[in-house]
């Protein structure tokens, strides 16, 4: 027996791919975000100085999994990413579970600018300017410390 496929079936299909949006990666899919190296943040403020034990995404695979699928954190902590070299970029929120403030840091160790991003959004949340670092904490920390473009980074 021999099976004929309508020609239409193939372009449809492609055109049916190219118009839905992609589907989140599964959680059972290994992400490298666990057992990253840590390091000590810390923000200058016209309200003190503020230390964050934050996780570095080195790789490209890091970084493009950042905070992905995790349902909590600890106080104090939070997430780098480190932009070597420096470029302007932008960060998204898919997958993540938890409202973050996403802080771009110039190569100066000045905050560009803080935005909060909203879990799961695909809304890509640029940086002001050209970014060596990246941090990533709780939502509202940025906030509570008084976190303001200008301030310094150590």
């Amino acid at each position: 027996m021999i099976i004929t496929r309508p020609r239409f079936a193939l372009p449809a299909l492609a055109l049916l791919l190219a118009v839905l949006p992609p589907a989140p990666v599964a959680a059972a899919v290994p992400c490298p975000n666990a057992g990253l190296a840590t390091r000590t943040v810390r923000f200058v403020t016209a309200k003190g100085r503020f230390a964050y034990q934050v996780e570095v995404a080195r790789t490209p695979e890091q970084q493009a999994c950042g905070m992905m699928f995790r349902d909590s954190m600890k106080p104090g902590t939070g997430m780098s990413f480190p932009m070597v070299p420096p470029r302007q970029t932008g960060f998204w929120m898919e997958n993540t579970i938890l409202p973050l403030d996403i802080i771009y840091v110039s190569p100066a160790r000045r905050v560009l600018n803080v935005r909060r991003g909203q879990p799961y959004s695909r809304d890509v949340l640029p940086s002001a300017g050209v970014t060596a670092d990246v941090i990533e904490l709780a939502a509202g920390e940025a906030d509570r410390i008084g976190l303001k473009p200008g301030d310094r980074v150590q």
